[in-house]
């Protein structure tokens, strides 16, 4: 089909197949850049390069798998550089609740949340396969590999092509893809966290954990919050490179004199970050009545306990991507 001698119709066409693919190929780029604007950014130039490359496309693999071969390529494009994206407790042991603030850095330097609606289709069996490789730790972990060694592993491990496919994509050989896989596989070994850290929201007492959780928050009921939090609970604040251990010292930073600023904040339900319960934070403002945003909040899981506490404090870029609004009034 010639994108110059086709009828309206036809491009159409091509590009409503095209984006049948959005999701899982920001899903999949996601997890190879670990920032969501990133991700929205490589997809938008896999269809503009497969677009301008559709006349040459022969058929002979799916549209998917030529789609997701351009999509690695770009992906590995945007990777040329020694930077990897990391949380707060990659870089540096756990702060003291009296520890200062330190000054944010760039947002380059860390994994950032990705809406569920950026990433997961409508089928509900879909979210139960991928959500669990969103995970934000999973999505740290694979930060630690070598960009080639990334894509393989996610489109082996997570994405289910066959070594052959992979190595059709990438233009390797199957064993130099299986070798690859092997190293990866002894990295992520070291690496990724043992306990899987899955929300299901089909599961009561997770659903309850939630529900406690925000009444305590917005209630800044320090007492309450500790008994939903795990022994080794981590409360994270990028841009900030810091991060509290421990349902106490997360009570004691939270009282402090810097953080104790978001009492009497607000907590508006998202749709989901990462396969996880997620909330726009508002915190109020100087005026009466008007909340301000303060953070994306994101909760981690490990079993009936709140193991990890999220907050991403960039709201300026990440309450758009999330479709906040820019102040709450009561």
């Amino acid at each position: 089909m010639s994108k110059s001698g086709g009828s309206a119709g036809a491009v159409d066409e091509v590009l409503v197949r095209f984006e049948g693919y959005r999701r899982e190929l920001c899903a999949y780029a996601y997890r190879m850049l670990g920032s969501s604007f990133e991700a929205e950014d490589a997809v938008q130039e896999t269809f503009t390069r497969a677009w301008k490359a559709y006349d040459s496309f022969e058929g002979r693999a799916s549209v998917r798998s030529w789609l997701y071969k351009i999509a690695t390529n770009v992906c590995l494009d945007m990777l040329d550089g020694p930077q990897r994206r990391a949380r707060p407790m990659d870089l540096s042991g756990p702060s003291t609740p009296d520890s200062p603030m330190p000054p944010p850095q760039p947002d380059y330097v860390w994994i950032e949340p990705i809406p569920n609606g950026l990433a997961f289709g409508a089928d509900p069996a879909e979210h139960t396969s991928t959500k669990d490789s969103l995970r934000l730790a999973f999505v740290a972990a694979v930060q630690h590999l070598p960009a080639t060694q990334r894509a393989i592993l996610i489109m082996r491990e997570v994405l289910r092509f066959s070594a052959n496919e992979t190595a059709d994509m990438l233009m390797m050989s199957p064993a130099s893809v299986n070798s690859a896989l092997q190293r990866a596989r002894a990295t992520m070994s070291k690496v990724r966290p043992s306990e899987s850290g899955a929300y299901d929201e089909h599961d009561e007492r997770q659903r309850e954990l939630v529900d406690g959780f925000v009444r305590a928050f917005e209630s800044y009921d320090m007492d309450a919050l500790t008994t939903l939090l795990k022994q080794d609970v981590a409360l994270s604040m990028p841009p900030l490179e810091l991060w509290i251990s421990g349902p106490d010292n997360v009570a004691a930073f939270m009282l402090s004199e810097g953080p104790s600023a978001c009492r009497g904040s607000r907590l508006i339900p998202l749709d989901g970050a990462n396969g996880l319960p997620a909330f726009g934070q508002y915190k109020p403002s100087a005026v009466p009545g008007v909340f301000t945003p303060w953070s994306i909040t994101v909760l981690e899981f490990d079993g009936d306990k709140i193991s990890g506490l999220n907050f991403f404090l960039d709201a300026e870029r990440l309450f758009p991507l999330f479709g906040l609004p820019p102040e709450l009034r009561a």
